[in-house]
């Protein structure tokens, strides 16, 4: 029945579309919707559908029905109307105007058809982009005489009007060319003069508040641009003023009045800004009087009362970002500043993330700038330059300045305490605290960490650092204050302690040496008496976390106070006993991080002691760890590792390790001597385990100890290949019985764990270990069979990974020296690796990585044994790197970029140069052309670069002395030189794959390419203009291709953040001053 609705040769029957599109949306069977849905589609892709659309529209009684017209008609209207007859043109243009006066015209229909009119007035708008004003000159003077018919339309007017200015100033990136938003623009503003006096005009004479909430909604997206004359030289700030008051328009003209605050252009309307502040704070105490409890009103309030307080906010940060500078200057107007910081620091307080980001962005930003003023004044007779010269001021001027700042200081004192007071009660969770309060009130381990917390914690501390520099006591006072009353439970809570310890230890590293002392002694003191006096698992474990928090984050006053670094770490190892969730996991975390920069205070005898602490915890070591998980037990075995590399005499340290290494070393020894009764004692799954936990106990120490591991790595070595072989087998018995599915078994997972561990232990060692070849001598030989043999024999879903990235950590550690080894690893792994990988661009992710890791390794240190492989290797080799840089995975593509520089950096000083290149470097330009044109490899862009750099220089450098074309084909004389060989083949490849360029665009890029080639940073930016030109990279999000400058910007911040004291946590400093 339908079917004849696509039968465009004859008017649409409307009622039948009707009943179509009722049945698509309606609620029938699945097979009525699916039939709906095809005709419409058919109906929806057929170009002479729109023809019907006016019948549609006047004849449809169905809502739906009217929607799926007017998208066929924006369809038409965005991609063919320029194609369309002018009459068409036109009738589409007075249709649809004539159609929206008649909805807008009279009340009724106006409110009943709201949905209707607002598509309508869309599709308008999109005929405007193409007409106006060329075509369609008079339409605002139209449109402004149509509104003062009546204010319906009036009002539908202002939407139509609000649609335009957005789709002109907000949304026309990358929608219209610049030269038609230019065109756009200057009309807006041209005819400005009417719109704004209609605007005024509603204003000032309506009464009708839907009408004057429209206006101010278009007046909101005109602000931003319109000339100032419109908003300074106009009764027009008055009105907004009025309006301000009036409940039904406050959050419009609030609104409103906020984009006027951000407009910034010098300072020739300060008094008018001024006027506007002073008059906005008088009423302001009207609506919202000092003294307001913002917090409660806001928890307590409408929707519309909340959007108000989010506003307001917006209102003082705006206004203040840009002319704060002119409130500063006479008492009146400080007085109303001050009163607006008031409201200001209110707001923040507001339990409600938006509303605190918008605060919390601004406080930074004054904070920051107070401080720049500061640290710039506290040494201005002597400012030193970047070299570190002094230069001596003028002391009239430094007095000048200094009284200046000082005034300045004074007058923001006040509202900096309390903005000290904000954050300690608002800090966000660090990252280290792993013990949190859930929706129910338990206190639990942390499962999750949330990112949005984390880069609030980062501008909170920043900001408290900066206020800490500003007024160290009074920091200081406000955090022992509202310590103190934790003590005497007069604030106790979870989140004040929490809040407390967390603002505690962000400003670690700000204070001065002898301030920093008083203060922790204080602060560790109550904190050790509260955990004493509170009762309760749950209290316990929350302050518990702040401890280990705060002390976590002071190294340098652990380090200075022994009887304190003591006190705390047997404090910890109380908490490792504690099962609460989270606290044995932070009491491991925080010993590892505490030895890591205290290590050497545990290995000397200190004053009143008997014994270096080291060996006083190995004595008590099984008591310590016997409630730790085995996760924790190697953190803990890592700490210790830390404490015994610390030790300088080398017998002593053996000693401490043997001791160290006592328990796990029993439990292999007893586990082999049994193993060597009966192999079937070792495929019981507990000893599997307990041979895992112990591999992963070794790892850990490796990690620590590096050289000084050799001891006990020797002890177990080959017992623990022998374990690694007989493993092996069993994997590839239960593969070969049980096909792949065996292999996703918690057994062989188990058996193929032990063998990743073992070779993670090895390579730990290796890559800790300093660079003596001999231990690779030592090491290596045994290994060929029992590792490198058995990759090879196994079935590919056996092999593991690990092996690979071994063998690269050894020839990195090892380099030349492993040159005769290298044949025996290409033999072992090269082909069959390989052929796992190029089945397809998904397999085997993780070898695939690994692979192009160890043939980087074996390119730069040993590549001369890639001379022995023949040519069809070789092309194995280069097949693989275009297949890794092809990858859309951007680590492997990068890892592919890498090796293919550093094998054409080789090939080129070597004897097989031409040979080399003669026979890949087509392929390789064609295929670096082919990734450097693709948006999805944007990331490559600088080792893109880099290779091009280096085939466009090696053309002409020497190093090349045969010709790179086909002589048997076209002769040894075709072209005079490679320079003019590869400009011609260059200019070909690029003219075929963009032909919307013309040949003399690209014949200019390649001659650019040529001239441009040997300075880097110009050959860069001619291939990006090339890149946008070419229109593969228009319109799209083009960081990648400047994240090298990106990088360069971010290393400039580190640097700033260094030097001032505390930006930086301690914690995270590389120590210089490891303690003596």
């Amino acid at each position: 029945m339908a079917e004849k609705l696509l039968d465009l040769s004859q008017p649409i029957d409307v009622p039948l579309l009707d009943a179509t599109v009722a049945a698509f949306y309606g609620t029938g069977s699945k097979e009525e919707r699916a039939a709906a849905e095809r005709i419409l589609r058919e109906l929806q892709n057929n170009p002479d559908t729109w023809l019907q659309v006016v019948s549609i529209l006047q004849n449809s009684q169905n809502l739906n029905t009217k929607f799926f017209a007017l998208q066929v008609l924006e369809g038409v209207i965005k991609y063919r109307w320029n194609a369309l007859p002018v009459e068409q043109r036109d009738g589409i243009k007075n249709f649809i105007s004539d159609l929206i006066v008649q909805l807008s015209g009279d009340e009724v229909s106006f409110r009943r058809e709201k949905l209707y009119v607002n598509k309508l007035n869309v599709i308008l708008v999109q005929v405007l982009k193409h007409e106006w004003p060329g075509r369609w000159p008079r339409f605002i003077p139209d449109l402004v005489s149509a509104a003062k018919s009546s204010e319906t339309i009036c009002e539908n007017c202002m939407a139509i009007l609000k649609l335009l200015s957005e789709e002109v100033f907000d949304f026309s990136r990358g929608e219209m060319t610049q030269q038609k938003i230019k065109e756009l623009k200057q009309s807006l503003n041209s005819e400005f003069q009417l719109i704004h006096e209609l605007c005024l005009y509603v204003l000032s004479v309506s009464q009708r508040p839907e009408l004057i909430r429209a206006t101010l909604a278009t007046l909101h997206a005109f602000l931003s641009w319109i000339p100032l004359g419109y908003i300074f030289e106009s009764p027009l700030l008055d009105t907004l003023l009025n309006l301000f008051p009036v409940p039904a328009y406050r959050n419009l003209a609030l609104q409103c009045l906020t984009e006027v605050a951000a407009l910034n252009f010098g300072d020739f309307y300060d008094t008018q800004f001024v006027k506007l502040y002073t008059i906005f704070m008088v009423q302001l105490q009207t609506i919202l009087p000092p003294g307001t409890k913002i917090p409660e009103a806001y928890a307590n309030g409408s929707t519309e009362e909340q959007a108000f307080i989010q506003n307001l906010a917006l209102f003082f940060t705006s206004f203040y970002k840009s002319h704060i500078r002119i409130l500063e200057s006479t008492p009146e107007n400080q007085t109303a500043l001050l009163m607006g910081l008031e409201y200001l620091i209110g707001i923040s307080y507001v339990d409600d993330t938006e509303v605190f980001k918008v605060c919390l962005d601004y406080w930074n930003a004054i904070v920051l700038e107070l401080f720049e003023a500061h640290n710039a004044s506290d040494n201005p007779a002597a400012t030193v330059n970047a070299l570190g010269l002094q230069i001596p001021l003028l002391s009239g001027m430094v007095d000048g300045l200094g009284s200046q700042l000082i005034q300045r200081r004074q007058l923001y004192a006040q509202p900096m305490s309390k903005l000290r007071m904000l954050m300690i009660c608002r800090m966000a969770k660090p990252e280290e605290v792993l013990i949190v309060e859930d929706e129910n009130g338990n206190i639990v381990r942390e499962t999750m960490k949330d990112n949005d917390v984390l880069v609030q914690y980062k501008i909170m501390r920043e900001t408290l650092i900066y206020l800490s520099h500003l007024d160290h006591e009074d920091t200081e006072q406000q955090m022992l204050k509202k310590l103190s009353k934790q003590l005497n439970g007069e604030d106790w809570t979870w989140n004040n302690l929490n809040t407390l310890c967390w603002a505690i230890g962000s400003i670690s590293g700000s204070m001065m040496e002898d301030q920093e002392n008083r203060f922790l002694v204080t602060v560790i003191r109550d904190l050790l008496n509260l955990c004493e006096i509170t009762k309760g698992k749950d209290n316990k474990a929350v302050i518990a976390s702040n401890i280990m928090y705060v002390v976590g984050q002071y190294p340098r006053f652990l380090r200075a106070h022994w009887k304190f670094l003591k006190t705390v770490v047997n404090k910890l190892f109380e908490f490792m006993h504690e099962t609460h969730p989270g606290v044995q996991d932070m009491a491991c975390d925080t010993f590892l991080k505490i030895v890591q920069k205290c290590k050497r205070k545990f290995v000397v005898v200190q004053v009143g002691e008997a014994e270096p602490f080291v060996s006083e915890l190995l004595t008590s070591l099984a008591t310590t760890i016997a409630d730790l998980e085995p996760h924790q037990i190697h953190t803990f075995y890592e700490s210790v590792g830390q404490m015994i590399q610390a030790e300088s005499d080398p017998q002593k340290r053996d000693e401490y390790l043997q001791r160290l290494m006592e328990l796990p070393n029993q439990k292999w020894a007893e586990i082999i001597g049994q193993a060597r009764q009966s192999v079937e004692f070792l495929k019981d799954q507990e000893v599997i385990k307990t041979v895992l936990n112990i591999l992963q106990t070794n790892t850990s120490v490796a990690s620590s100890l590096g050289t000084f591991f050799l001891s006990q790595i020797t002890l177990i070595f080959l017992d623990m290949l022998n374990v690694y072989r007989m493993y092996s087998e069993l994997i590839s018995k239960s593969i070969a019985e049980g096909g792949p599915f065996a292999s996703k078994t918690s057994y062989v997972k188990l058996l193929r764990s032990v063998k990743r561990e073992t070779l993670k232990l090895i390579e730990t060692f290796v890559d800790k270990a300093e660079d003596q070849p001999h231990i690779g001598k030592q090491f290596v030989p045994p290994m060929m069979d029992s590792v490198l043999g058995d990759y090879a024999r196994n079935v590919p879903d056996a092999r593991e990974s690990e092996v690979l990235s071994l063998f690269a950590t050894i020839i990195n550690k090892y380099k030349g020296a492993m040159m005769d080894d290298v044949p025996r690893i290409f033999e072992a792994v090269f082909a069959c690796t390989l052929e796992m990988i190029t089945k397809n661009f998904e397999d085997y992710p993780e070898h695939r990585l690994k692979f192009f890791s160890l043939l980087k390794a074996i390119a730069t240190y040993c590549f001369r044994a890639l001379f022995v492989l023949s040519s069809q290797q070789l092309k194995l080799v280069m097949d693989s790197i275009i297949w890794a840089f092809r990858h859309t995975e951007r680590n492997i593509a990068e890892t592919g970029l890498n090796l293919l520089l550093e094998m054409l950096k080789n090939f080129q000083v070597s004897e097989f140069c031409n040979q080399f290149h003669q026979t890949y470097f087509l392929t390789i330009e064609q295929e670096i052309f082919a990734v450097l044109t693709d948006t999805f490899h944007k990331p490559g862009f600088k080792p893109h670069v880099l290779i091009l750099q280096h085939l466009f220089c090696l053309v002409d450098s020497g190093a090349l002395t045969q010709p790179l074309w086909d002589i048997t084909a076209l002769g040894p004389t075709a072209y005079p030189n490679n320079v003019v060989f590869v400009r011609e083949y260059t200019i070909k490849l690029l003219g075929t794959s963009f032909p919307n360029m013309t040949a003399a665009e690209v014949t200019l890029f390649v001659d650019g390419l040529f001239e441009s080639r040997n300075d880097l940073s110009t050959f860069k930016n001619h291939i990006r203009d090339f890149l946008v030109q070419s229109k593969e990279f228009s319109a799209q999000d083009n960081k990648d291709l400047y994240a090298e400058e990106a990088a360069a910007q971010r290393e400039r911040e580190r640097q700033r953040m260094l030097s001032i004291p505390g930006l930086i946590a301690p914690i995270e400093l590389q120590d210089e001053m490891v303690d003596t």
